[in-house]
């Protein structure tokens, strides 16, 4: 854990949210994910599924048969009893995923004026770190991937597009993302690619699961 105390709440009848930290950062997505696998992998009785977020987590149980006052119990204790070896964890490991990517994206430009970079420059800073998939979510597939870098930070569009094609590669505050179907959205579009990152028939359908790396690699076309 980090050194602070997880914090707990009822979600319905059926639920408990697992409060790790606040705010939006890579240490935090890593500490979520970590304690994820690690309930995951002590296969407490009752326990459906587990849903990590930004900040926190929410595990969703049998309220037949469970109490949320026992899963409290149980997932504190998980967590407090927690082994530093998580390599030996049950669950699948983090995925390195390359995203190929044209930087040909329509607010390429603008997000150059509005950083004082030049097209280069934001390509560069984009595509030379990696990112941590901090959580699913808006549309199905869509990974939001952070942190960016702070000289890359640019608002939302004032008035969000009413399509934006599958593939735009994008980004928004301190985070970059890719639009995995035509969806309306208000991110900066700065790059294309061809990858699915969301295919209803493939097993997973999405491509990308919280926790994963994914780093941007240019490409010409």
């Amino acid at each position: 854990m980090t050194g602070l105390a997880p914090l707990f709440a009822p979600l319905g009848d059926s639920a408990i949210t697992v409060r790790l930290g606040d705010g939006v950062s890579d240490e935090l997505s890593r500490t979520v994910f970590r304690s994820a696998r690690r309930i995951a992998g002590a296969r407490l009785d009752g326990v459906m599924d587990i849903v990590p977020a930004y900040a926190a987590l929410t595990v969703f149980y049998s309220s037949s048969a469970v109490g949320y006052d026992e899963m409290r119990s149980r997932i504190a204790e998980v967590l407090e009893d927690a082994s530093e070896m998580d390599a030996a964890i049950d669950g699948p490991a983090p995925a390195v995923v390359r995203v190929p990517v044209r930087y040909d994206g329509e607010d390429l430009d603008e997000v150059g004026s509005l950083t004082g970079l030049t097209r280069d420059g934001v390509i560069e800073l984009h595509s030379s770190r990696e990112y941590r998939v901090l959580v699913i979510g808006f549309v199905p597939g869509f990974a939001y991937l952070g942190t960016l870098d702070e000289r890359l930070a640019v608002p939302r569009r004032e008035s969000p597009r009413k399509r934006v094609a599958p593939g735009s590669v994008a980004i928004a505050e301190l985070q970059t993302g890719v639009y995995p179907a035509a969806t309306p959205g208000g991110w900066r579009i700065i790059g294309n690619t061809d990858l699915v990152m969301f295919d209803p028939h493939r097993a997973p359908p999405a491509l990308l699961r919280v926790g994963d790396v994914v780093t941007f690699d240019p490409v010409d076309r």
